[in-house]
């Protein structure tokens, strides 16, 4: 009786063990075919050279390594992680805001206002991106319309502030919704029981819903840094040839420089500076 009673949790975790194996081994074999290997791939072209006519040739050498500290490109790196940042700045600004109303609205107005804000990700990305082209050019709407009262024309298009609008524009969704998450957690007689101290409104802001909030912050400027960060379909049709991102310069590097090599080791810095990130929201977010 002792010996089957003991088997019986043995073979139990077993089954557990295994039905989670079969359950898993999808994903895993998606993650590893389709994102490890390639990751692979990439990173150990770093310490090989370039072809005479592209391509990779299979001898050691730091040289790309060496180049990635060059002026030009830690400039083209820092005006990156500049227009990322001013770009989750102003998402925050706007999306903090729109959250706090959207979490204050009555029950069947909420689910409306959500739908609009995702709204946009029903279209494709490129056409919303291409439709600021059309906005801001110059016989654009925009152009167009400050002719009519005596302005303009003015240049629009292909600088810095457009790749920030442009940019803001596509991922201030993902600032809004962990926001609204976040601020619809919080339990309403918090914010009562500060007022009934005799806090202020913004007080009470202060010192009770931001704090409580700081973990949708840092989620919400998580999600809209990282992809702004490496995106290169807004630079390229909003700043042209006058603003290159590093998602650009990674580009070119594979598919017009044909140097592979030095490609996959922007690509690793990238990444390297994300996982960064990504340690730092973590360690934040326990602080928080």
């Amino acid at each position: 009786m002792k010996s089957e009673v003991k088997t019986q949790p043995v073979s139990r975790s077993r089954g557990r063990w295994l039905g989670a194996f079969v359950f898993l081994s999808p994903g895993l074999a998606y993650l590893v075919v389709l994102m490890l290997v390639p990751l692979a791939l990439v990173f150990s072209y770093t310490v090989f050279q370039r072809g005479r006519f592209g391509g990779v040739v299979y001898e050691f050498t730091t040289e790309n390594f060496e180049r990635l500290f060059d002026p030009l490109y830690l400039s083209v790196l820092g005006d990156s992680l500049k227009i990322a940042a001013l770009t989750t700045l102003i998402a925050l600004l706007v999306g903090y805001p729109t959250a706090y109303l959207i979490a204050q609205l009555p029950k069947k107005w909420k689910t409306l206002a959500l739908v609009a804000v995702v709204l946009p990700f029903w279209t494709n990305f490129i056409i919303r991106v291409y439709a600021w082209t059309i906005l801001l050019s110059g016989p654009g709407l925009v152009n167009s319309a400050l002719a009519k009262i005596g302005l303009g024309p003015y240049e629009l298009l292909y600088n810095q502030g457009t790749i920030v609008a442009g940019l803001l524009y596509s991922y201030l969704p993902l600032m809004v919704l962990p926001l609204y998450a976040a601020i619809e957690k919080l339990d309403p007689q918090l914010r009562e029981a500060s007022a009934n101290l005799g806090a202020s409104g913004f007080t009470t802001f202060r010192k009770v819903t931001l704090p409580l909030t700081v973990p949708g912050v840092l989620t919400g400027s998580l999600f809209v840094f990282v992809p702004s960060f490496g995106n290169f379909v807004i630079p390229e049709m909003l700043g042209g040839n006058k603003s290159i991102m590093v998602g650009n310069l990674i580009r070119n590097q594979f598919l017009s420089a044909r140097d592979w090599p030095f490609g996959a080791t922007l690509s690793l810095a990238l990444i390297a500076v994300l996982v960064v990130l990504l340690i730092v929201q973590a360690w934040a977010a326990r602080r928080a």
